[in-house]
Order: structure tokens, then sequence, then C-alpha cells
């Protein structure tokens, strides 16, 4: 009777293709280590305060900091004082990149956070609840001669969570209050070189803006975005991923129409989770450099929202179909309880991140975290995936526990069989546990380089060697899990190898009995495979 891969490999054929496995690994992790940078860089903007006293008649719509045409500018707000200059006439200029630089579609997105600089005074103190409201332009062009094109403009309130660390005497006027940082603008694409932010802050007592938020002395930003480096490594490796994983399922299907039997529902799951590694693959970000698609972050964010979600329903999948006490198997709605929890959780993300992410398509400033509504929205949706989340690993957890202790419970059986069949029967016994612990093996490295890359600097020094770590977690995971599904494709093919004749139960000296508790009732030639057929008890037992 024929089989997986797994169950006709000999140790030492499997201990190679574990070492090529893991000799791939590392050069993923080394790819990210040492060739490519650092994943993203950070980059602080100083707002430029510009005077538009002639706002409403300015020939230039745009106030550029610096440059031929730079804007009539103030050094800070007592200057504007004696030259009588209202705080609507203000407006904080910033320049994206800075002098001398260009920005690049490699950037791939650019995400900024904002900081304010606010003075304490006694007769204007920020008051409870506060709440700035900021008027902001953006442009870009491409050419440093060319005329600004409007990009977004809208009205951006943020929530003013500020503490003033000293006595609020008048001894202490002039000094900062400490205030969070505030999210600011998120682009999910970098087409254009130059990028220019007009902000005013409007004052309207009638309306209560932007009254009692203290005095505002300066304005500054932080600009992240991924390294143009770093993008060309990680271009690179999908490209090269794309065409390995999606031959390997081509050949993995094709292994398993050619068998009299329809699919059983695991090897279906197995070709699923090749599909999701294949769309999670595709190098679709090489049209980013070519064209302004705002929608990719939110793209990607699907694609791995698809192939997570996969990955643990094929988990669940995986020792239900390895259980031998589950009567009904080979259909999903048996696992409508365990797969369930996966899917309001995967439905929860993805709503959150339609309302962030997808809102950000048409405006950038947005963000659901700055109203209370928003907030608690948003943790609802958080709160309600991770309860699924958690609920889906009891489940696991369970599951798995099932698995080896009815295995275990098996291998009493196995004394009373003949020499070859026992050791072949320990054997499919010993693959099966080896790839339960290479899963949780993957899922702990994943875990582990995560809080490495957050503990961390960014890089290690050995030497005159300069590790990235953070980029090293990137490609070194991302290889690890097409690796790992690469190898269930493999390993779980069916074999072309077959059981002849001098290995019935006759000649190995099993009984009929031994090989009720041990193989299921199908019979077809090319049935399921062993490990499936070990595990599965009776009905009638």
């Amino acid at each position: 009777m024929a089989g997986a891969i797994i169950e006709n490999m000999s140790t030492k054929k499997l201990c190679v293709v574990g070492g090529i496995l893991l000799a791939f690994q590392v050069v993923a992790f080394l790819v990210g280590g040492l060739i490519a940078p650092g994943p993203t860089t950070a980059v602080s903007y100083m707002s430029v305060k510009c005077v538009d006293v002639r706002k409403n008649h300015h020939k230039a719509k745009w106030l550029v900091p610096w440059g031929p045409n730079h804007c009539d500018k103030i050094r800070d707000i007592e200057e504007a004082i004696p030259r009588e200059i209202e705080a609507n006439d203000i407006v904080f200029s910033v320049h994206i990149p800075l002098p001398n630089m260009e920005m690049s579609p490699w950037f791939q997105f650019m995400l900024f956070i904002l900081q304010l600089d606010i003075a304490f005074k006694l007769n204007n103190q920020i008051r409870e609840n506060a709440e700035v409201s900021m008027d902001v332009s953006l442009a870009y062009r491409d050419d440093t001669m060319a005329e600004w094109t409007e990009m977004a403009h809208e009205r951006v309130p943020r929530k003013l969570k500020c503490t003033f660390p000293s006595p609020k005497t008048p001894e202490h006027e002039g000094r900062y209050y400490e205030c969070d940082v505030l999210p600011f603008m998120e682009i999910g694409s970098v087409a254009h070189k130059y990028y220019l932010l007009n902000i005013r802050l409007p004052v309207n007592e009638k309306k209560k803006m932007n009254v009692g938020i203290g005095e505002i002395k300066d304005i500054r930003l932080v600009g992240i975005h991924q390294n143009g480096g770093f993008t060309k490594v990680w271009f690179a490796m999908k490209t090269f991923l794309t065409p390995s994983i999606l031959i390997t399922m081509v050949w993995y299907w094709r292994r398993i129409t050619m068998m009299s039997r329809p699919p059983v529902l695991l090897e279906k799951v197995i070709f699923a989770l090749g599909i999701s590694m294949t769309f999670i693959n595709i190098p679709v970000e090489w049209f980013s450099i070519g064209f302004d698609w705002t929608w990719m972050l939110l793209f990607g964010d699907i694609r791995q929202g698809v192939f997570y979600a996969m990955l643990l329903s094929f988990w669940i999948i995986f020792c239900g179909e390895h259980m031998m006490d589950q009567h009904e198997r080979n259909h999903i709605a048996g696992y409508w309880k365990q797969v369930g929890p996966i899917a309001v959780g995967s439905f929860c993300l993805f709503v959150f991140d339609m309302c962030e992410r997808g809102v950000q398509l048409t405006n950038p400033f947005y963000s659901i975290w700055t109203t209370d509504v928003g907030t608690e929205l948003a943790m609802a949706f958080i709160i309600v995936a991770g309860i699924c989340l958690c609920l889906y690993f009891l489940f696991l957890c369970f599951m798995v526990f099932q698995v080896f202790r009815n295995i275990s419970g098996k291998q009493s059986s196995l004394p009373a069989m003949s020499k070859v069949r026992r050791l072949h029967y320990e054997g499919l016994i010993f693959r099966f546990k080896f790839l339960m612990l290479i899963t949780l093996a993957c899922a702990a490295m994943t875990v582990i380089f995560f809080i490495v890359s957050q503990v961390t600097e960014g890089h290690w020094k050995w030497g005159g060697v300069t590790v990235q770590v953070n980029s090293a977690f990137f490609t070194g995971i991302y290889g690890m899990w097409n690796l790992y599904v690469f190898t269930l494709m493999f390993l779980y093919a069916p074999s072309h190898k077959n059981y002849g004749e001098d290995q019935s139960n006759g000649d190995l000296g099993v009984h009929s009995g031994e090989e009720l508790q041990l193989t299921t009732t199908i019979t077809h030639v090319d049935g399921p495979t062993e490990i499936y057929k070990l595990t599965r008890k009776e009905a009638q037992e």
C-alpha cells in the first residue's frame, strides 16, 4: 500500500533533507543579518514657523521652510508679539526629506508621529481633556523647480495627554509639559521625491477651537520609512521563493491527483496552505516602484492574515486527523468548534484594519485611536480577537496532548508484532512526533526572535562584523515559514513506493486483531497515509 514520502524515507535520508533545510534556514537569517541594512529608518524633522499674513491673497499657497522661495519665518512665538502676528497667521512648515536629499519608491511607506513642545503659562494652561485641532495640507512634487500639487487637506484633531512634572507656580513658567507622542500620518507608498506639510492651528474662541491647549512653541515630527536596501533584499527573496513554492505545490497536487482515490482532508488543507504561502510570496510589490499604489500596506496585511488563518487551521486539522478517538473525520464540518475562533478572530482583525488603513487610503491623517468611540471600538475588536486566539490555543494544546497520549497507548501493541513491522511503525511514530516538534520549534523561534528584535538596539557588533538583528528576524522568519510549507508538501506527498506481497500481514506475523487496531477500514490501493491509519481507532472500539 502506498503511503506518504515521510513514511517511506529512511532515517538517513530524512536527516539529509533536514540538514539541507537547516542550511537554507541559516542562509535566510544571514541574508537579513549581513547583507540587508536595518528594515526602517527614523528621521527627525523640526517645523519652521512661517508667517502668512496675506493668506487670503497669497500668490503661493504653499509655504516652503527653505530654498529659493522660502517663506517669511520667525524664530519663536515671542518674536510674533512685537510684529503683531496672530496665531492664525503662523504656519508650521515641514519639508520632507531634509535638504539635499530625495525620497524614493524603494522606501515603500511613510509613517509620521507628532510631538508638541508646549510651555507652561499660568494664564494659558492645558485644560482637562484638551484637544488640539490642526488644519493640515500635504503636497508633493518631483522637481525642485516645479509647482507643488496638493495631495491631501484635512482637519486633524488630536487629544492631548500631558503632565507637568513641577509645581504650577510662577517660577516654573516657561518649562515644558511632558506630552505623549501623537499619531499623525501614514502613506502606503512613496511615489514622489519631495513632500511638503503646512500645519495651521486656527484659533476660534467662540467655537472653543484650540483654546486651553497651552502655549505651543514648536511642532516636531519623526518620519519612519523602509530602507531601500532592505526593500531590494526583501523583493529578491520573494522573487526567489515564489517559483520555488509554486513548483512544489504543482508537483504535490499532481501526485495527489494521480492516485485512484479522491484527496483526503489533510491533503487538501496542505495544498490550501501552499496556495496561501504562494499568495503572500507573489512579489506584486515590484509594481509599487512604478505605480502610486497606496493600498499596498492594506493588501499586505490581508495576505498575511490569510496565511496565518490557514496555518492555524492546518495545525488544528493536522492534529484532529491523527486522533484515534475521533469517529467523524475527513470533513471540515467536524472542526467548526476549533476553526470557528480562527474565523471570528480573523474577521475582527480585518474589520479593525479596514477601519484604520482602509480609511487612510483617502485620509492619510486618520487614526482610529484619536477619538473615544474609535478607541473603544478598536479595543473591542482586539480583545475579541485575543479571546479567540486564547480559545484556539487551548483547543490546540488539548488536541496535541490527546494525539501524543493515544499514540503512546497504541505503542503497547507493538511488542506483539514481528520485528520488521514493529520497526516500521516505530519509525512512523517517530516521524510524526518529529514533525510536531518541528512545528513547535518554528512557532517558538518566531516568538523568540520577535522578542529579541524588540529588546535589542537593532544590531550586534562582533569584531568588524555588524549583524542587523531586526533584518535577520524578518528574512529568517519569512524564510522559515516558506521552508515549513515546503517540507509539509514534500514529506506528505504520496510516495511512489508500494509495499510488496512479502510485507503482508501473514508474512510479518501480524494477527488480524492487531491490524484492526492499527489500520482503518479503507481498502483503496492508494489509501490514506499510514500514520493517518496508525492513529485511527475503529468506531466500534
